[in-house]
Order: C-alpha cells, then sequence, then structure tokens
C-alpha cells in the first residue's frame, strides 16, 4: 500500500504534462499576446535603427514643393544716374535665390526666371528684394514686399498676380511685381539644386552658398602691377572738362574706384554716358 502511492501520483503528474512547443501565451493570466507582440516589434525596430541596420520605411516620404515664375517689373522711379540693371533675390524660408540682372532694365525690368524650392513647414510667405547692380558701389536696394502664399497655391491652382512693391516712396508705392505661384505634393526626390547654407550679409540679412562644394582650380594670377601714381587736381580738372554732363562727385568715386587710374577712369564714364 505504501509503495503504490508514489507510483500513482507520478502517473497523475506525468499525464498533466504539456508536451511540445509552448504556446505565445504561457505564463500570462490573461493569456493574450497582442501587447507582447506589439512590444517585441518596437523593441526590435529600436534594436535596428540603434545597430544601423535598414529598416523598411512604411511608405515614400512625402516633400512640398513651390515654383516661383519671376516675371517682371514695373517700378516707380529710376534711382540710377544712368538707366537702372535690376535684378531680383527671393527668400524662402532660410534658402536665398536670385534671377539674372536685367542689363538696362530700368523701370520695367524682365527676368522671365522661374525657381524651384521646397517649401519647409510652417513658411507661408516669401520675401523679396530688387537692387540696382552697380559697377563701382554696392547695389542699391530699390523695392522689396513680403508676400504671402496665397491659399488657392496651397489647394494647387496656379496663381498668377501683380505684387505691390515697398520702398522709399512708401508702402506700396514703389511699383508692382509680376509672380507665377504653383505648389505640388510629392514622393521627395534628389534635389536638382545644391543645398543653400545661410550666412549674415546685407539687404535681407541674409546669403546663401552651396555647402560641400569641391574646391575650384585657382587660375594662375600675374605678378601686381606698382600702383598708379597719384592723380594731380590738374588732371581731375581736365576729366571734368572732358565729361561736362557727369557732376564732379560722380567722376571722383569713379576716379577712388579705379586707383587714381585715368585711363581707366575715362573708359569707364564714357560707358556712363553712353
Amino acid at each position: 500500500m505504501t509503495s503504490t502511492m508514489p507510483t500513482d501520483r507520478n502517473e497523475e503528474r506525468r499525464r498533466r504534462v504539456l508536451l511540445g512547443p509552448l504556446p505565445a501565451g504561457f505564463l500570462r493570466a490573461d493569456g493574450t499576446t497582442d501587447t507582447v507582440d506589439a512590444d517585441y516589434q518596437a523593441a526590435l525596430a529600436l534594436q535596428q535603427q540603434l545597430s544601423g541596420a535598414t529598416v523598411p520605411p512604411a511608405g515614400p516620404p512625402l516633400t512640398a514643393r513651390l515654383s516661383i515664375t519671376i516675371a517682371q517689373a514695373k517700378l516707380s522711379k529710376n534711382y540710377g544716374l544712368t538707366r537702372m540693371d535690376p535684378y531680383v533675390r527671393l527668400r524662402v524660408g532660410h534658402c536665398i535665390y536670385e534671377t539674372h540682372t536685367d542689363p538696362s532694365g530700368g523701370r520695367t525690368p524682365r527676368w522671365n526666371k522661374v525657381i524651384h524650392c521646397l517649401l519647409p513647414p510652417g513658411v507661408n510667405s516669401i520675401y523679396l528684394e530688387i537692387f540696382d547692380e552697380c559697377s563701382f558701389t554696392m547695389d542699391e536696394l530699390i523695392a522689396w514686399a513680403h508676400i504671402t502664399i496665397p491659399p488657392a497655391v496651397l489647394q494647387g491652382e496656379t496663381y498668377d498676380n501683380w505684387f505691390s512693391l515697398n520702398g522709399k516712396q512708401g508702402d506700396g508705392k514703389e511699383g508692382v511685381i509680376n509672380l507665377v505661384l504653383s505648389y505640388s505634393v510629392g514622393p521627395a526626390a534628389v534635389a536638382t539644386f545644391p543645398p543653400m547654407l545661410v550666412v549674415p550679409s546685407t539687404g535681407m540679412g541674409y546669403a546663401a552658398m552651396p555647402m560641400y562644394s569641391a574646391p575650384q582650380p585657382q587660375p594662375h594670377m600675374p605678378p601686381q602691377q606698382p600702383p598708379p601714381p597719384p592723380i594731380t587736381a590738374e588732371q581731375l580738372q581736365q576729366i571734368e572738362e572732358m565729361f561736362p554732363s557727369i557732376e564732379k562727385e560722380v567722376i571722383k568715386s569713379v576716379l577712388e574706384a579705379n586707383g587714381g587710374n585715368k585711363d581707366a577712369t575715362i573708359n569707364s564714364l564714357l560707358q556712363m554716358s553712353e
């Protein structure tokens, strides 16, 4: 009797043993596995990210693109001694873009420059400035504008309109500029323009330059020539007599810009008087 009791108990325990692979909910009170699976997947993704493994993306990333056509402008005043040579500097977010200069564009410059740029999240306006390109002095700021992107553009419509310009004449009194705006959202692609680095500058306070640009070969520099002798008051008077229609201060400024070189000054003044 005593020897059969342990044998019976061992047989009962063997019948209760579960053979084969353990279920996913083993040792869980409620028997559910959803939370465990979700935690496992999150931990696996984090481990792959930290180890540098490639995790398949959920979908292609999307980018917002803004297309801006700077067509033309009608300015209120000519600020140059001759016809102005205007160009436009445009800022979208922290990137700066520029048009080419319209030589002798005067008060009715035309550019027809198309700019394709990325529209950063939260940016809903653009800034532009119009400069007169100068040969011997810093480029002069003619007009500027802060333009809010119309809601119709963000809804996919092409927007063609004239926008008022601010300047020395007052807000909205410096003329108008014609812009064509369009907007699209699509999969991210390799940018067709180099990334831009914003650095302090004049004007709007920003200037842009390409990042990671390859070093350019330096041209051979000829030996530096000794500076020309300083021009005398008599020579200055001779130049003033040659160009009576140009103010004396302008002649003096051109002379200083040419380092006192009489021949170079005369050539510059001849170009200005054409």
